[in-house]
């Protein structure tokens, strides 16, 4: 269902005061609704020309329509659509009102509103007014209604994770390392996220508003979500609480960074869902999107820089444990920058081929993809990190004769037991390597 609400044509007063008082049509507008899969059932060319929605006195000739008015051909599926509806203007009179009525929709598709006016003597024409557009289902687009149940998957799925999660972390809380308390900060927050964005969309889909607070607050937890996931992926990276105990200099810039992505994040995101359904003009978009793309570039290559030399730095120490957890890391890592340019790939080539929205029913999977993706990575970390009774054998260790856990692996005995087998080393050379890398760690710091 369309239905027109006060819906009202203004035209300039030179246009209104060229016609007489007691005249009785003065100006057309018509309002004209289709769907896109008979967009060509709109306008018409002349001679292979230039194709034109208003009838023009050589398509007048060729199409039998009449001059001055939209051209309209009959669908082959019915008869009645394209939907025209005519209002004309009074007298000398500067506004009319177009009557408010209800068009009713009974077949699933992208529909398109256009308001035109094709009378030479209609000019400086303006219009207010609003059009209510009602699903079966409520008033989501339909390209968003399944969003609401992907939220609700979500959700479910984050609220699994925290229990998972938070049932280890309560067991074994004095064992409980600084990276597993940001850990707990992004999975709560994403629970919290995709719970705000299901009854904001369920909010927006029995009333048909979409209040300016209530979405501002939900893309603002996003974007912080989505800040604090990329700095604790930077901050894993950097080896943080693993190979060195604080981020030392580093700290001010990583702050800085996560700042500045925020800021980026939280304009691109109320840009796009704050106050309107529709994608913004394409200028305006690229000039917000710019930004958010080149601090996701850079955050990418500075994790990577610093895997690199978490990696380089755990093989010199022979932390094996370790080196392992940083290499799955690694490989997770890069398996989702991969999906991420594909997948980057794939949406520009969906909305090139797409113009006219008519697979608008897949069009939710662009937007899913990326809260998929967050998800799955958060899921690698969560299992490389899970808090456990053995959660400080992961910790940074300024001595190497404390670091024994990386000269200890697990074996099963032939009676099924866990144990320990202690592999002996030489306890002074280890010392004398991890401050060598002490030193190496505060050259590196003063370098970055």
């Amino acid at each position: 269902m369309m239905k027109f609400v006060n819906v009202t044509f203004w035209r300039n007063a030179e246009s209104a005061e060229s016609h007489a008082k007691m005249a009785h049509s003065t100006g057309l507008v018509q309002a004209i609704l289709f769907e896109a899969a008979d967009r060509d059932n709109i306008g018409g060319s002349a001679y292979g020309g230039q194709r034109s929605i208003c009838c023009t006195p050589d398509l007048a000739k060729l199409e039998g329509c009449k001059q001055g008015e939209v051209i309209r051909r009959p669908s082959s599926d019915d008869p009645d659509w394209p939907v025209v509806v005519d209002t004309h203007f009074s007298a000398n009179h500067l506004s009319v009102k177009l009557d408010d009525e209800e068009v009713h929709i009974t077949k699933t598709g992208m529909y398109n509103l256009f308001f035109i006016s094709c009378d030479p003597k209609v000019r400086g024409l303006a219009m207010s007014g609003k059009t209510i557009w009602r699903n079966p289902g409520g008033y989501l687009p339909g390209r968003m209604a399944p969003l609401m149940r992907f939220y609700v998957f979500m959700s479910l799925a984050y609220l699994l994770v925290m229990v998972v999660w938070f049932s280890n972390y309560i067991r074994f809380w004095r064992d409980i390392l600084p990276i597993q308390n940001w850990i707990t900060l992004v999975i709560a927050l994403g629970l919290f996220e995709m719970t705000l964005w299901y009854f904001e969309y369920l909010n927006f889909n029995s009333s048909g508003v979409r209040p300016v607070g209530i979405t501002t607050w939900v893309v603002t937890v996003g974007a912080i979500r989505k800040t604090i996931s990329r700095l604790l992926i930077l901050s894993i990276s950097m080896g943080y609480g693993v190979v060195r105990p604080t981020l030392g200099g580093l700290t001010s810039k990583v702050l800085l960074l996560g700042l500045t992505y925020f800021l980026a994040s939280e304009l691109l995101d109320i840009s796009e869902n704050v106050g309107t359904i529709n994608d913004i003009s394409g200028k305006a978009k690229l000039f917000l999107v710019l930004p958010d793309a080149f601090l996701d570039a850079f955050l990418i290559l500075w994790i990577f820089t610093s895997l690199s030399r978490t990696l380089e730095k755990l093989q010199a120490r022979r932390s094996s444990v370790k080196l392992d957890i940083y290499r799955k890391f690694t490989n997770a890592l890069a398996v989702s920058v991969i999906g991420s340019v594909v997948w980057i790939g794939y949406e520009v080539y969906f909305k090139a081929t797409d113009p006219f929205s008519e697979r608008w029913q897949s069009a939710w999977i662009i937007t899913a993809f990326w809260d998929v993706l967050a998800f799955v990575l958060l899921i690698v970390i969560c299992y490389l990190w899970a808090p456990s009774q053995s959660s400080q054998r992961y910790a940074y260790s300024g001595e190497a004769v404390d670091d024994e856990e990386e000269s200890q692996s697990l074996t099963k005995g032939s009676d099924g037991d866990v144990g320990m087998v202690k592999i002996d080393k030489d306890r002074n050379a280890g010392v004398s390597s991890a401050f060598s890398l002490e030193d190496d760690e505060a050259e590196e710091d003063k370098r970055e």
